[in-house]
């Protein structure tokens, strides 16, 4: 039997391979293979939870090695390996281990151990057990805690430890180890969850209805186009418009995430520590909103263990930057790389790591530092070269990647005729969107704001009238071949919505309009 344990770094991480030898000579614990001051401290820590569970430290002389030698280990999360290291050494040795179980099959071990023998949670199972699974390792022991994690890793029994006796007892004996299947887990629980045309959607929750937004449908036509295509989406428009209301309500809108979908996600958080215990897959959108004084390593990630930053964290999510202009401008050009990769390259000493980061983006600004610009009831105090360096901040190319911008004015004071609906649900926004998501899901398996040039040509097929008010749209407003691009994406997206095989005029009338609104921004 061979033991492995996990060195998290970045979104790979390294098994460790965990060998543990006896020799004659003065009682001592000795640990080699770079281990830190953590790993260092588990041999205090093993041997008081391995007496105070009713075994026997072993006399001799111990040596724990963890290989490879040239790979810093960092964290508790070895101890628990370490332990069972050296207590199948010793009972061994003494024959009074049933070594015939588990002697052929290699096991991933994690664990952080308190003195009195119980197993701490520790991050990183899920990309621990997904590692190991990868190497064919198939048994896994794991702190009870993080047990429903681990068995959502397909082709991989789990035995959840509270405490090294248990585990120990695992090691003797196959039956205690379990997958999701035997253990029966189906689909989540029907009363957490609402179907709508084939896609699952969260069932509504408090915060997340649009009926309390008032007279902003261009905003949330906006909005619901951009759920329904992942696509990016700009909003900007004075002070206590609604901006900030509508697109913090935008999670309502999003559909659960596949499992395909959740598996990352789910690794990146239990790398990042930030799974709830207990919990399984993130089948939730993740929704980020980091502040505006957020540092460029807090949005892209990093530190000497490359931890996720908020671009990774909001992975087949959100990333909403409120007040996007308060933004250091280095923060806002960082995002240009990630948005057209899907991904980000963060390297450490010598290291490298590559996290995925296919994000949808909000931003919400005021039109001038002072946030009258453009008012016909208020005095804007701003010059005109402060607002000029106030949307520079943003850059063309930047701004060029941004599919969807609305222009969001102060709603009227004055009550709408009632024939006018102003509002409207949440539930009736999220009816057109999952039939353009299971649309998508069947026909190309991604959203169409992730289409690429070869993509766009095949799925995006307009009507010759479309084409050819594209075409007219394009030479009037000057379009990128991007923004062209955008608008085709957009008018597919639109056309999902009502099912439409084609892109008609209407849809293709509709992106353009999105893409640039009078008295907005190119």
């Amino acid at each position: 039997m061979q033991i492995f344990s996990f060195s998290p770094f970045g979104y790979e991480g390294s098994l460790v391979t965990v060998e543990v030898d006896l020799r004659r000579g003065i009682p001592a614990v000795d640990i080699v293979g770079l281990a830190d001051g953590a790993v260092k401290e588990s041999r205090e820590r093993m041997r008081s939870a391995i007496r105070n569970c009713g075994f026997e430290f072993p006399l001799e002389r111990v040596l724990i090695s963890l290989s490879p030698a040239d790979l810093k280990k960092e964290g508790a999360g070895f101890d628990l390996a370490v332990a069972l290291g050296v207590l199948y050494a010793s009972e061994g040795a003494a024959g009074r281990f049933n070594s015939q179980v588990l002697e052929t099959e290699d096991i991933l071990i994690m664990g952080e151990l308190e003195l009195c023998g119980n197993v701490r949670a520790v991050r990183g199972i899920h990309a621990a057990v997904t590692t190991a699974a990868a190497s064919g390792i198939s048994y896994c022991i794991v702190p009870a805690a993080n047990a429903t994690e681990a068995r959502e890793v397909n082709g991989v029994k789990v035995f959840g430890a509270e405490n090294l006796s248990q585990a120990f007892d695992a090691l003797q004996n196959k039956d205690l180890f379990t997958s999701k299947n035997s253990l029966g887990q189906q689909q989540p629980d029907s009363e957490e969850y609402e179907v709508i045309e084939g896609v699952e959607f969260e069932k509504e929750i408090p915060g997340m209805e649009y009926t309390d937004v008032s007279n902003q449908l261009e905003l949330i036509r906006g909005l619901q186009i951009a759920a329904a295509g992942g696509h990016n989406l700009m909003a900007f428009g004075p002070p206590g418009c609604g901006k900030t209301l509508s697109l913090q309500r935008f999670p309502g809108l999003l559909p659960l995430l596949t499992v395909e979908e959740a598996q990352p996600v789910t690794r990146i958080y239990s790398l990042a520590g930030m799974l709830k215990l207990r919990d399984s897959l993130v089948r939730t959108p993740p929704f980020r909103m980091p502040h505006q004084t957020a540092s460029i390593e807090g949005i892209c990630g990093g530190g000497p263990n490359c931890r996720p930053g908020e671009i990774s964290l909001a992975h087949n999510g959100v990333l909403f930057l409120d007040e996007a202009a308060e933004f250091k401008t280095s923060v806002l050009q960082m995002l240009r790389v990630p948005i057209e990769s899907g991904s980000i390259t963060l390297s450490r000493a010598g290291r490298s790591t590559v996290y995925p980061a296919r994000f949808q983006l909000l931003l919400a600004t005021n039109p001038c530092p002072c946030g009258n610009y453009g008012s016909d009831s208020k005095l804007c105090l701003c010059s005109a070269r402060a607002v000029e360096n106030y949307w520079n901040k943003f850059s063309g190319p930047l701004l060029d990647r941004i599919d969807i911008r609305v222009n969001v004015s102060l709603p009227c004071s004055q009550e709408t005729d009632d024939s006018t609906p102003q509002k409207i649900s949440t539930t009736q926004l999220r009816i057109p969107i999952a039939r353009a998501v299971n649309i998508q899901r069947k026909r190309q398996g991604i959203k169409n704001a992730q289409l690429d040039p070869q993509a766009i040509s095949r799925f995006c097929i307009t009507e010759k009238e479309a084409q050819e008010y594209l075409d007219e749209q394009a030479a009037k407003n000057d379009f990128s071949p991007r923004a062209v691009a955008s608008c085709l994406k957009l008018g597919r997206t639109i056309a999902d919505m009502e099912q439409s095989r084609l892109i008609g005029i209407e849809h293709i009338r509709e992106a353009v309009f999105y893409r640039k609104l009078e008295g907005g921004i190119a």
